[in-house]
């Protein structure tokens, strides 16, 4: 990870802050796309109101509330045979 790295944990605490009479619930975890990328499903309460919030594990191993970007198209370098 690199030095700007985001914690799951971290994340839950700043958006959700649970403690143990109002605690976070994992409600979904799984992969989605042709990359596989990784996401997680919290909720908890805030303000006497419940929140989910589907996190998503970037491929530098931080976690985001945002997806990360689709990869980019690349040209190869191979040459055919004709």
């Amino acid at each position: 990870m690199n030095g700007n790295s985001t914690s799951l944990r971290a994340l839950v605490d700043k958006w959700l802050a649970p403690t143990r009479s109002i605690p976070a619930h994992i409600t979904q975890t799984g992969r989605f796309g042709s990359n596989g990328v990784r996401y997680v499903c919290l909720e908890g309460q805030v303000s006497a109101r419940p929140l989910s919030i589907v996190f998503f594990r970037h491929g530098s191993g931080t976690w985001d509330v945002f997806p990360p970007p689709p990869p980019l198209a690349a040209m190869g370098t191979r040459l055919f045979a004709a």
